[in-house]
C-alpha cells in the first residue's frame, strides 16, 4: 500500500492542487497501462448518484441505481485487472454470480479472486461518494485493498466535488469531468455551447434564476411566436428529464394582461414530469439552481436521439455510439430506455454535432464520457436536429452500450454508424432501465435470473443475441429492472424485448 496522503479540507486551495497533481500524472499512466490488457490496474468504481437528494428521491428504487455500473465487472476480461466496487447497501450474490457467468474467456473463480465489494450497510439517500467520505475506516480499507496504486484510477456516475475529495484521499486520479468544470454540462450553458459551434437550439432564454425571470421569458416567448403552445421549463442540473415541467404558453392569446396570465400559467397551469411536484417546491429549486426556459419542439414524427463522446487523458477525442432514447412521463420527457444506434437518416449527423461539441469541451479541459442530447423533427431538406442538453457523465446509454461491446468484443465503426463483432456480424439493443411490473414484486434478483433461463430467453454467448438484465436489486421492493435486448437488427431486438416481458409476466403471474 503507498503511503497514505494527507488530506486537505474538502474545497480548499489545497485540495484542488492536489487533485490537479493526482490528474497531471494520469496520462503518462494511461497511455502505458490502458493500451495493454495485461497490464496490472485498480479500478475503484464508485456508482455514487452525486446528485440532488430531493430529486433523487422521486426515482423509484433509485439506491439501486448504483448496480448500473455492474456492467464494469466486464473490466475483469483482462487478466491482471483488479476491481474495487463500492456500493450503499451488499449486492445480492446473485447478482454477481450472474455477471461473472457473462465474462467471456475467464473463468468466474479467476475474476471473482480479483473483485473486492465493499458496503456502506447505509440505506440513506444520501450520495454514495459523501457516504464514503465521512467514513474514514472505509477510506483507509479502500486504500489497503488496491493492490496496484500506481495504476490505479477512479470512475463515477457523475463528479463533483466529493468525488474530487475521494479521488485526493485514495491519492488516484479521476477518469471524469472535473467538477470545476461541472457547469460547463448545465443546461443554461449547453445551450451557450451549441450556438457557439453552429448548432440549432431552441427558441428560447437560460441562465434565468427566478420567478420574475420565468415570466419575462413565457412572455417574450409568446411575443416572438404566438402561435407557440407549449413552453418547457427546465432545471439546470435536472437530470433524465425529472426536473422539466410544461407551460401551455398557448393560453397567453388573447390575455387581457399577459405577465399576470403568465405568472398564472405557472403557478396554476404547469404540468411537472417528476410525480408529486408542487409548484412552491419547484420555485425554490429553481431559484436555488437555476434554468432555462425554451420553446417545445412538437411535431408527429419527433425523436430523440443522442450522441456519446470520450474525452481521453491524453486529449484524444473518440466516437462512441450514437442512440434514439424512448421517453415517457406525464409529458413525455423523462428517460425510459434507447435502442441502439439511431437512425440510418441522421446517425451520420450526430456524429458531427458530437465531435463539435467534444472538441469546444476539449479546449476547455473536460475529460471523460459525454452526451448530447437532441430532439429532431424532419422538415424539407431532412432531419433539423435541435440540441438541448449536454451530459458530463455516464448516462442511461452507458450501462447497454458497455454490455454489448463487452459480451461481443466488437466495436462501433464511425464511417458507418453500425456495431460490428469480430466476425463482422451486425449488433444492435432496445435497453430499458425502467421496466416496473407489479407481478416483479417480491421476486428476488435469483428467481427472475431462473425465469429467464428457464424460459429461454437469456443472452446466448454462442449466437450473440438475448436478453441481459441489470437494475436486478430493484426488483423485489419496487418490481423494476432493467433490460437489453440485443439482436441483428431493430426489429428483431425490439420483438425480442417484448416477447422476453410477455414470458416474464406469464412465468411471473
Amino acid at each position: 500500500m503507498h503511503e497514505a496522503p494527507s488530506s486537505p479540507t474538502p474545497g480548499s486551495v489545497e485540495e484542488a492542487a492536489a487533485f490537479a497533481a493526482l490528474q497531471e500524472r494520469f496520462p503518462a499512466m494511461y497511455r502505458e497501462v490502458f493500451a495493454d490488457p495485461k497490464a496490472p490496474r485498480t479500478v475503484v468504481v464508485v456508482p455514487s448518484l452525486s446528485l440532488d437528494e430531493a430529486e433523487l428521491a422521486k426515482i423509484a428504487g433509485c439506491i439501486h441505481y448504483e448496480e448500473r455500473m455492474l456492467c464494469l465487472l466486464m473490466l475483469l476480461r483482462l487478466p491482471r485487472t483488479q476491481l474495487i466496487y463500492v456500493t450503499s447497501l451488499p449486492l445480492d450474490a446473485a447478482v454477481i454470480d450472474y455477471y461473472l457467468h457473462l465474462l467471456p474467456g475467464i473463468p468466474g473463480m479467476h475474476a471473482r479472486e480479483r473483485l473486492h465489494l465493499i458496503s456502506l450497510g447505509d440505506p440513506s439517500l444520501k450520495p454514495l461518494t459523501k457516504k464514503i467520505v465521512a467514513n474514514t475506516g472505509k477510506v483507509e480499507e479502500l486504500r489497503r485493498l488496491m493492490r496496484y496504486p500506481e495504476s490505479a484510477h477512479m470512475t463515477c456516475f457523475n463528479a463533483t466535488t466529493l468525488e474530487r475529495t475521494l479521488a485526493v484521499r485514495l491519492g488516484i486520479p479521476l477518469y471524469a469531468c472535473d467538477p470545476a468544470l461541472a457547469h460547463l454540462g448545465n443546461k443554461s450553458r449547453s445551450r451557450a455551447l451549441f450556438r457557439a459551434v453552429g448548432l440549432d437550439v431552441p427558441d428560447g432564454f437560460e441562465d434565468l434564476r427566478d420567478r420574475a425571470d420565468l415570466v419575462n421569458a413565457l412572455v417574450a416567448l409568446h411575443e416572438r411566436n404566438p402561435y407557440l403552445r407549449r413552453a418547457v421549463v427546465k432545471l439546470n442540473d435536472g437530470f433524465s428529464g425529472e426536473g422539466n415541467a410544461l407551460v401551455p404558453i398557448g393560453r397567453l392569446e388573447g390575455a387581457a394582461s399577459v405577465k399576470k396570465e403568465a405568472d398564472r400559467l405557472l403557478t396554476e397551469s404547469i404540468r411537472f414530469e417528476a410525480h408529486g411536484e408542487t409548484w412552491e417546491a419547484y420555485e425554490a429549486k429553481f431559484a436555488d439552481m437555476g434554468g432555462i426556459v425554451e420553446a417545445l419542439i412538437e411535431s408527429r414524427r419527433r425523436t430523440s436521439p443522442s450522441v456519446q463522446m470520450r474525452i481521453d487523458p491524453l486529449g484524444e477525442e473518440q466516437l462512441v455510439s450514437t442512440h434514439d432514447q424512448i421517453l415517457a412521463g406525464p409529458t413525455g420527457q423523462v428517460y425510459y430506455g434507447c435502442t441502439f444506434p439511431a437512425l440510418d437518416s441522421y446517425k451520420l449527423d450526430l456524429h458531427e454535432a458530437g465531435r463539435a461539441v467534444a472538441g469546444a469541451l476539449k479546449g476547455q479541459g473536460v475529460l471523460g464520457r459525454l452526451g448530447v442530447d437532441f430532439v429532431s423533427v424532419p422538415g424539407e431538406r431532412g432531419w433539423k436536429h435541435h440540441a438541448i442538453e449536454i451530459n458530463l457523465r455516464k448516462g442511461g446509454t452507458t450501462l447497454p452500450y458497455l454490455m454489448l461491446e463487452f459480451l461481443t468484443d466488437g466495436e462501433y465503426d464511425g464511417d458507418t454508424g453500425k456495431f460490428h463483432t469480430p466476425t463482422g456480424d451486425v449488433r444492435t439493443y432496445y435497453a430499458t432501465d425502467n421496466l416496473i411490473k407489479g407481478s416483479y414484486l417480491g421476486m428476488t434478483p435469483g428467481e427472475l435470473i431462473d425465469s429467464a433461463v428457464y424460459e429461454g430467453i437469456h443472452y446466448s454467448a454462442a449466437s450473440q443475441q438475448g436478453l441481459v438484465f441489470h437494475l436486478l436489486g430493484a426488483v423485489t421492493d419496487h418490481g423494476k429492472i432493467g433490460m437489453v435486448s440485443i439482436a441483428p437488427d431493430h426489429v428483431a431486438a425490439r420483438e425480442q424485448y417484448e416477447a422476453a416481458v410477455t414470458t416474464l409476466d406469464r412465468a411471473t403471474a
